[in-house]
């Protein structure tokens, strides 16, 4: 849950050491590694689907489990609490283990609260919210914003255990929050009442029987919309994507008028998600990030295309399972489980990448290219898509940069990211992908720093280099840095700067401070460098070079060369004019660039050797 505050300390203190002595005579038996395997997580299941110390589901009758009817005083806690309780757990921390950052992306926790209970800690566990970090002091009861990105370490040597229950609340809970005290601040005569722990545990609980909606109401698809809506950083497509996401709930809202619940209409509601779902990623959606480093897209399927049919066998069923990701850049929970054919080893023949520093004109030439017979795409970028698969978003790698080498590419990143890719594609009628082998085109900025690590996914794999004076780039990308309208990390640690734009190249620390002449010229040079050098490690017939100005000249002798390179042809005449692309800020003009002289002039002496490469490249 989103809260106002990183963290808020609930004006209740337990007996942690009665509680460490209670938990203690617990045969070990009971303790489960966590389920994303993290190293040094363990946990021993308080509250769970059925009361199964074994089912992970976040959807069904949370009861107790058999451990907690033997833990009388951990009971009194939830009592006292006087909340709904959901599922709970024993959090183990081994010392000098850590909890990864990551962000609460499920639909279970869209409206749930995680209360914590230190039983067993030391002044070296940090919770790390955003940029704030707290420790928790044993007895202690707090609650966090798990919307935002957030880690735990333990700096000890000893064994971390907390009490970790979720809840939507409850008339006792929300009291407490009310007169709770946020992390470093001080309230004169604030003072945490002590709750007795009798050990009898004959107390009464509530635990939650509904978290999952048969089919969601309209009006909760709404309060969605807004709310990720109004997270959304600011991008040039949120207003088209808005408009659509407005029309699905129109729509949802006139089938939920003639059939509400019943069955009858399940098939309706589940086809329109999927025209829902690929409507947005058509928009746009894919692109636009959240203020919490989350793809826009990725949690739409987590609150919304992945959960509002609860029929098991809608096209996507995303909220039952304890798994976490995000996306983007996310760490977290796993990729929506889309229902329909695997993307098997065959199913993917030469896909095509146009790879280019950003603002090189590759929105142009991919809007351009995607219009050709048999080919597939995305519909567009592929940020979240990509950094939506755990270990791959930059906040989940300390934030070095969007490159990601072959080694990455683990045969478990491959066939989740080969699955994402296939479920997302569509032609240039709008049609899925049939049982042939399908022929992708992508692009993304980011994928310059990718190369080695795409040609690992899909084997046969090949790249158009798109080359564009870089006088022309260095102007244009100092304007959309200057426009916010391609923030990509907004906080990016350590930054001096504008809000991050476009992508984050290794070595970008070097540049925090520094004028932003300096940062993209920085951006430019990198991207380059790296990405020639991994196409130069290549066959030369796994990629081609496309000048963008003798590409404006010549349109159809362009797209057609191309075609005819790429093996998928071309039947369509251009008439000679492209129209402009979605992402241009002002019209373009050969001389444009001159505008910003002053700031890159001087610094194209130190990057003139890149320069002159890009410029052989493009033949």
């Amino acid at each position: 849950m989103k809260l106002q505050v990183p963290f808020l300390q609930l004006p209740v203190s337990f007996d942690a050491e009665a509680l460490a002595s209670e938990i203690a005579q617990v045969d070990e038996s009971h303790w489960r590694p966590h389920p994303n395997k993290l190293p040094g997580n363990s946990a021993l299941t308080l509250v769970a689907t059925g009361g199964d110390p074994d089912n992970d589901d976040l959807a069904g009758d949370m009861r107790p489990t058999p451990a907690l009817e033997s833990l009388p005083r951990v009971k009194e806690v939830l009592s006292a609490l006087g909340a709904t309780w959901g599922r709970s757990r024993l959090m183990r921390l081994s010392g000098q283990a850590e909890v990864t950052e990551h962000v609460d992306t499920n639909y279970y926790w869209r409206e749930r609260m995680r209360v914590h209970v230190p039983v067993t800690t030391t002044p070296d566990v940090r919770f790390q919210v955003g940029g704030s970090e707290t420790n928790m002091k044993a007895g202690e009861c707090w609650i966090f914003d798990t919307w935002s990105r957030h880690r735990v370490l333990n700096g000890n040597a000893s064994t971390r255990i907390h009490l970790v229950a979720d809840t939507v609340g409850g008339a006792g809970l929300w009291d407490l929050i009310a007169r709770g005290r946020p992390a470093g601040r001080s309230i004169p005569g604030w003072q945490p009442r002590p709750v007795p722990l009798a050990g009898k545990g004959d107390v009464a609980i509530d635990f939650e029987n509904v978290n999952l909606p048969v089919v969601m109401t309209p009006w909760e698809i709404r309060e969605h919309f807004v709310f990720l809506l109004g997270e959304a950083v600011p991008h040039p497509r949120l207003a088209v994507v808005q408009q659509g996401l407005v029309d699905f709930s129109r729509r949802w809202h006139a089938l939920w008028s003639a059939f509400g619940e019943t069955s009858a209409g399940w098939p309706r509601y589940r086809e329109l998600l999927e025209q829902g779902r690929a409507d947005a990623l058509a928009r746009g959606a894919g692109e636009i990030g959240l203020r919490n480093e989350v793809g826009l897209m990725y949690m739409l399927d987590m609150y919304v295309f992945g959960v509002a049919l609860g029929d098991q066998g809608s096209a996507m069923q995303v909220a039952r399972k304890d798994v976490h990701g995000d996306a983007p850049a996310l760490p977290g929970a796993a990729a929506p489980a889309v229902v329909r054919r695997e993307a098997t080893a065959a199913s993917f023949e030469r896909p095509v990448f146009i790879v280019s520093p950003p603002r090189s004109g590759s929105t142009l030439m991919f809007e351009t290219l995607v219009k050709a017979p048999g080919v597939f795409s995305i519909g567009n970028e592929s940020h979240s898509l990509i950094e939506g698969v755990p270990g791959l978003a930059p906040s989940q790698r300390g934030h070095d940069s969007n490159r990601l080498l072959a080694d990455d590419a683990s045969p478990e990143v491959v066939a989740q990211l080969r699955q994402r890719f296939f479920d997302a594609l569509r032609d240039r009628n709008g049609h899925s992908p049939g049982k042939a082998a399908v022929r992708l085109l992508e692009k993304t900025p980011k994928n310059a720093l990718r190369i080695p690590f795409l040609r690992k996914v899909f084997p046969d794999a090949r790249f158009i280099y798109l080359h564009r004076d870089p006088r022309q780039v260095l102007a244009s990308m100092i304007e959309g840095w200057q426009s916010g309208r391609f923030v990509m990390y907004p906080n990016l640690p350590g930054w001096q700067g504008l809000p991050w734009s476009f992508l984050l190249v290794p070595g970008w620390r070097e540049l925090s401070g520094k004028p932003l002449a300096d940062v993209v010229t920085g951006q430019w040079e990198t991207a380059t460098r790296l990405l020639l050098d991994d196409l130069q490690a290549l066959d030369g017939a796994d990629w081609t070079g496309i000048d963008h100005d003798r590409f404006l000249a010549d349109p159809q002798g362009t797209v057609e060369r191309l075609g005819a390179w790429a093996g998928w042809g071309w039947d369509r005449d251009l008439g000679g004019v492209l129209p402009l692309s979605r992402y241009t800020l002002t019209t373009p003009a050969p001389d444009k660039w001159r505008k910003h002289a002053a700031d890159i002039e001087p610094r194209l002496a130190a990057i003139q050797a890149t320069v002159d490469r890009a410029a052989r490249a493009a033949g």
